[in-house]
């Protein structure tokens, strides 16, 4: 029997007048990798910032092991939930065992006095960390480079290291914010057995990406968002054959299409506005039409006004 590892019920997301997220139910079970995709804007990292504290939901819980996530970063990666981002953000200046050793943070008792007198249990819990971030480093091949400052290695290099860096948190579910992004089909292979690995030491693992080839021969399931919603959720057989995810990526509408129900309103209310002004419009138009007729009555008055005077004045 699965165990799920992360739920999210009814998370909501709005920014002012702005929903990115809406009312999205989502589980993660233990041992397993999720694909999470969609269009661009479809609010994916918007929603993993609400699994990982960076963001308040508006409405619903996010709750990790039956436990409801403070929404906290540094509670809910003491949790047991870690992520890497989008972009890279890696302590450029410093070594590669020093980003690991960053990540430890929450694994470690030792406070400023201790760090301050160094004395024998800050040193051996030093020590304690320090292995564990060899451990890492040797898993992802960068054991060699551990003393090498992180902005001089290479782009896929420095992607691991961020992935070292989120697993020395030890963490039961891993978060993976578009892992692939600029990597060629060499790195994007060694990502991929990456992925298996970790899955295979235990901790789930959910991946938001792009690259769908790579989603649908890692994934055991993958749900789809469009315009905050999600569409669909099964095995990468399911949804690549769902003509709404195909519709979804291609911009063509279809049935139930989570942003139809607001453009009918917004046309309903464009049509009212149109026919109220077309009403307004007419007593203005029907006084126009009435100004010639008067022009012309008044026209015919000084004609005939005219020719009398004139008149008289011959027989005068």
């Amino acid at each position: 029997m699965t165990t799920p590892v992360l739920e999210a019920r009814d998370v909501t997301m709005r920014f002012g007048g702005l929903t990115a997220v809406r009312s999205v139910d989502f589980t993660v079970n233990s041992g397993e990798i999720v694909g999470l995709i969609g269009p661009n804007g479809a609010g994916k990292t918007t929603f993993f910032n609400c699994l990982t504290g960076l963001y308040v939901p508006t409405e619903g819980t996010v709750s990790y092991q039956g436990k409801v996530l403070p929404p906290k970063p540094h509670l809910v990666t003491q949790a047991g939930i870690a992520r890497t981002f989008q972009n890279i953000r890696l302590f450029a200046n410093m070594t590669v065992l020093e980003n690991v050793l960053v990540g430890r943070h929450t694994r470690t008792k030792e406070g400023l006095w201790s760090a301050l007198l160094r004395g024998p249990g800050f040193r051996k819990a030093e020590k304690e960390s320090e292995a564990k971030a060899m451990e890492l480093l040797e898993f992802i091949g960068l054991a060699a480079k551990r003393d090498h400052l992180a902005r001089n290695l290479p782009y896929g290099e420095q992607r691991k290291l961020e992935i070292a860096r989120a697993l020395a948190s030890e963490p039961g579910l891993l978060l993976l914010d578009e892992p692939t992004a600029g990597m060629n089909p060499q790195e994007t292979r060694a990502t991929e057995d990456l992925v298996f690995a970790i899955r295979d030491k235990g901790i789930a693992v959910l991946v938001i990406e792009h690259d769908m080839r790579f989603i649908f021969n890692l994934c055991d399931r993958v749900a789809v968002l469009v315009q905050g919603e999600k569409l669909v959720e099964g095995t990468s057989d399911v949804v690549q054959a769902d003509e709404r995810v195909v519709a979804a990526y291609l911009g063509e509408p279809f049935e139930g299409d989570p942003g139809a129900a607001e453009a009918a309103e917004v046309e309903a209310a464009e049509a009212t506005a149109e026919a109220e002004g077309a009403e307004s419009a007419e007593p203005a138009d029907s006084a126009e039409t009435a100004e010639p007729a008067d022009s012309a009555a008044t026209t015919d008055t000084v004609e005939s006004t005219e020719a009398d005077s004139t008149t008289k004045g011959e027989a005068q």
